[in-house]
């Protein structure tokens, strides 16, 4: 149940976010995720859209730095303290977040969180035995 992330490396300039959103737009795909962090002069814009293969072609043809990494999305309560319990469960099994993103405008009442994890697929384990739910591709709309 993981998903395919688009990592794209933007240079820090006006415009280069617009090129890149842009021609995605104009290939009808669209945006299902998004989190952008300046790091020393260059952008990480990391996207989950709705077409992977064809966004990371469009993403090539403009000649943009990308590659694709494996996250893991999960609904954890939205109420204070879920993500710290959540976080717990995880550094008690020694795997580490390596980032993580919040996505806003779910109907579940849950806040849904995508993270990047030091072990995948023992941290999908962790929380799915902690009755948190894993969200697939389908329930972004991702071919």
């Amino acid at each position: 149940m993981k998903l395919k992330q688009i990592s794209i490396f933007l240079e820090n300039s006006p415009g280069r976010l617009y090129e890149a959103t842009k021609a995605l737009g104009d290939a009808n795909i669209n945006l299902r995720s998004l989190s952008i962090c300046d790091v020393s002069g260059f952008g990480v814009l990391r996207i989950l859209v709705s077409d992977v293969a064809k966004a990371r072609s469009i993403i090539m043809e403009k000649q943009l730095p990308a590659r694709v990494d494996e996250v893991v999305a999960a609904e954890i309560g939205d109420t204070p303290g879920s993500l710290a319990k959540t976080i717990k469960v995880l550094m008690e099994n020694k795997v580490n977040v390596d980032y993580m993103y919040a996505l806003a405008g779910t109907s579940s009442g849950k806040a849904v969180m995508v993270f990047s994890f030091s072990d995948n697929d023992l941290a999908i384990k962790l929380l799915q035995e902690n009755n948190l739910k894993i969200l697939d591709a389908k329930a972004f709309g991702i071919l």
